[in-house]
C-alpha cells in the first residue's frame, strides 16, 4: 500500500496560483518558461529554432488533411492555454515545437544526459513494461501520442505489434504522419479524444500513456480510464508514465520553479492530488503497481480485472 495524497495544495502552491490569477504575471511567467527551455535546448545542442524553422517552411495543407476529423468536438478542458501557447495544443508552432522541446524539459533528468535525456525516460519506462507485461501485446493503443515519438518508440518496442495513435490535436497528427512517412512506419493515427475515442470494444492487448494525465483535469481522467478498460482485452494492461507527485523533487521545488512549471500546465494541482490508484480500481481494472522510473517520474501498471 502507499501512503494517501495530499487533497490539497499546500502554501507554496497556493501561493503560486494567487499569483497566476493575475493575468499579467502569468503571462510574464509562460513568457519566462519558454525562454528557459528554448536557452536550454541550445546550450546542449538541441538546435531548437532551426528544427522550428525547418518545420515552418513546408506546407502542412495535405498532412492536416489526412489525419484531421473535422466531427471531432474539443471538452472545455482543452481549449485552453497549454505550455505557453494561448491556443495550446491547436497550433502549428506547439506541435512544431514539441519534440526540441521534450529533449530540453528532460535534459536535466539524469545530470549525465543532457539531450538523450528523452529517449533515456522513455527506455526506462519500457524496461518495466517488458518486465510487468510478459507475454508480448500485438496489439497497442497509444494515448494522446502527440508527434509520435511515444508511439514510435513502442513500435520499436513491440516491432511484431499493429499500433494505433490517438490524440485530440490535428497539428500534433499532422506532423506525427509526415515523421511516420519519413521513417516509412505504418501506423494508424486517429484523431479523437481520448475519452471518447470511437475505437471497437476489446480490441487492444496494451493501452499506453506517457505523459498526459498531468495535463487533464481529474473528470477527463477518469473517463480515460474507463474507455481504456473498455477497448482492452480481456487480460488486456494498461501502462501510465507521468510526473511523480510523491517525488521529492517536487515537495521540495523553490516557489519560483514551481510558478514557471505551473503557469504552463493548468491541471497541475488536479494530478497531483489524484488518487490514480483507486481510479483504475474504479474503472475496471487490478490494483495497479507503481514504479519510480527517473528522479520524478513514476510508471503506473494494471491489468484489466476478470
Amino acid at each position: 500500500m502507499t501512503a494517501a495524497v495530499k487533497t490539497a495544495p499546500g502554501l507554496a502552491s497556493r501561493l503560486v496560483n494567487g499569483i497566476l490569477a493575475i493575468k499579467p504575471l502569468a503571462n510574464l511567467a509562460k513568457h519566462q518558461a519558454r525562454q528557459m527551455m528554448i536557452k536550454r535546448a541550445e546550450t546542449i545542442g538541441v538546435p531548437w529554432t532551426n528544427e522550428v524553422k525547418t518545420l515552418q517552411a513546408r506546407d502542412w495543407t495535405q498532412d492536416l488533411a489526412q489525419v484531421q476529423n473535422p466531427q471531432v468536438t474539443y471538452p472545455d478542458y482543452y481549449v485552453t492555454s497549454f505550455h505557453g501557447y494561448e491556443q495550446g495544443d491547436l497550433c502549428w508552432l506547439a506541435a512544431f515545437e514539441l519534440e526540441v522541446a521534450a529533449r530540453a524539459v528532460h535534459a536535466k533528468i539524469w545530470p549525465e544526459t543532457e539531450a538523450e535525456g528523452d529517449a533515456k525516460l522513455r527506455q526506462s519506462y519500457h524496461d518495466i513494461v517488458k518486465v510487468q507485461i510478459p507475454d508480448a501485446p500485438q496489439t497497442i493503443l497509444d494515448l494522446g501520442c502527440s508527434v509520435g515519438l511515444s508511439t514510435f518508440s513502442l513500435q520499436a518496442l513491440y516491432p511484431q505489434a499493429q499500433v494505433t495513435g490517438l490524440d485530440l490535436s490535428p497539428y500534433f497528427l499532422a506532423v506525427a504522419n509526415y515523421r511516420a512517412q519519413q521513417r516509412q512506419a505504418n501506423i494508424n493515427w486517429v484523431h479523437a479524444a481520448a475519452e471518447s475515442t470511437g475505437l471497437p470494444d476489446a480490441s487492444f492487448d496494451f493501452v499506453s500513456i506517457f505523459l498526459m494525465c498531468h495535463e487533464l483535469p481529474q473528470s477527463a481522467t477518469r473517463q480515460i480510464f474507463a474507455e481504456a478498460r473498455r477497448v482492452l482485452r480481456p487480460g488486456g494492461h494498461i501502462g501510465i508514465m507521468d510526473m511523480n507527485p510523491r517525488s521529492e523533487i517536487y515537495k521540495k521545488m523553490p516557489p519560483y520553479i514551481l510558478t514557471l512549471l505551473k503557469s504552463t500546465e493548468p491541471y497541475l494541482d488536479e494530478y497531483f492530488s489524484l488518487d490514480i490508484e483507486q481510479a483504475l480500481v474504479e474503472a475496471g481494472f487490478q490494483r495497479p503497481t507503481i514504479t519510480s522510473n527517473s528522479p520524478r517520474h513514476r510508471t503506473v501498471i494494471a491489468q484489466v480485472s476478470v
